[in-house]
């Protein structure tokens, strides 16, 4: 099987050879010890070494404040910052809908140039792979930073209709700004990464009613807009998602990734019992211990258990998306080269 044969097939939980990885997107400070341990000189080279299936691109977005997509909005009262979550953020104190026009909203068009985004993805390399687009449209992320996360889930329970003004224009920035890099990789990619965290290790931020009222119409409507494109959606979210994977399912979401391995409720087996005929996943190999502090035989055991448990229907990964320097490259290394084994 190619690469995207492989990746669709396993999302599409149809027969493959063995299941789909993805490497994720490694911190920049992993890559010297990655590169020195596989004896190569590039993240492409990185690819091929450990046979990867999915090549990443990431929307590129160049304005005054910000050069990532996921800090496009310069919200922070007191620093130069793009994400304050847990500092005070531009509309703490604010408690009129109007008041979202007094933000300085930044317009998609004059910083993401089309003929830097057919670039990036003509860049890729012709190994037929699985291309993914990482655009985040982080909305709940977002709206957080924009009032300070205490804040925000503060005003969704007191005063729900100011969250909901300013996480709308949040959506409308993301449609736009989506829309343009679809418009100029039109037919050249595979599968989007959205990315939002709606909870912590042990439950979600917020109930399910609440997502459900104030937050999920604008997911739907990203979700949408991908799919009328013909692009496959993977969707971020850590932590115990659980409760709203059937959320999610209803959406069109295609891949919840991560499973989170340490999260409550998120463990294979319940996710395979529960969900495994309506929704493919993404992760299952723990990062916050197995990979930092486990020995490579280790991890192989959990590639072994994870294969017996989803031959098709999971893309084997890290259960975070970005492989960081405290992971051992030979554990990297043991995930990949179990995957491949004909165990």
């Amino acid at each position: 099987m190619t690469h995207l044969e492989r990746y669709l097939s396993t999302i599409e939980r149809r027969s493959v050879d063995y299941p789909a990885t993805w490497l994720g997107l490694p911190d920049r400070t992993a890559l010297p010890a990655l590169f020195a341990h596989f004896k190569v000189a590039s993240q492409d080279e990185l690819k091929l070494k450990i046979n990867d299936d999915v090549y990443d691109v990431v929307m590129p977005y160049h304005s005054p404040t910000s050069d990532a997509i996921e800090t496009a909005f310069n919200f922070a009262k007191d620093k130069q910052d793009g994400r304050t979550l847990t500092a005070p953020g531009f509309f703490e104190n604010c408690s009129d809908p109007a008041d979202v026009n007094t933000f300085d909203w930044p317009d998609p068009a004059k910083y993401i140039d089309p003929a830097l985004c057919r670039k990036v993805v003509e860049n890729v390399p012709k190994q037929d792979y699985a291309v993914m687009g990482v655009v985040w449209s982080s909305r709940f992320q977002d709206a957080c930073s924009a009032f300070g996360m205490e804040a925000a889930l503060i005003k969704l329970y007191a005063e729900p209709e100011m969250f909901k003004a300013v996480i709308d224009r949040i959506t409308e920035f993301y449609l736009r700004a989506n829309e343009i890099f679809y418009e100029a990789t039109k037919g050249k990619l595979h599968v989007v990464l959205f990315g939002d965290d709606y909870a912590s290790q042990y439950e979600l931020l917020v109930v399910p009613e609440i997502l459900r009222k104030y937050v999920f119409d604008g997911t739907r409507q990203l979700i949408q807009q991908a799919k009328s494109y013909g692009l496959k959606v993977s969707f971020h979210s850590c932590g115990s998602v659980h409760d709203v994977i059937p959320d999610l399912i209803s959406m069109g979401v295609d891949v919840v990734e991560p499973i989170q391995a340490l999260a409550a409720n998120m463990e294979p087996q319940r996710l395979k019992d529960e969900f495994s005929q309506k929704m493919s996943f993404s992760g299952g190999v723990d990062a916050q211990y197995l990979l930092v502090k486990g020995t490579p035989e280790q991890v192989r055991e959990k590639v072994r258990e994870l294969k017996r448990l989803f031959p098709t229907g999971l893309v084997i990964s890290s259960s975070h998306e970005t492989v960081l320097p405290d992971m051992p490259p030979e554990n990297i290394e043991a995930l990949f080269d179990e995957v491949h084994r004909n165990n």
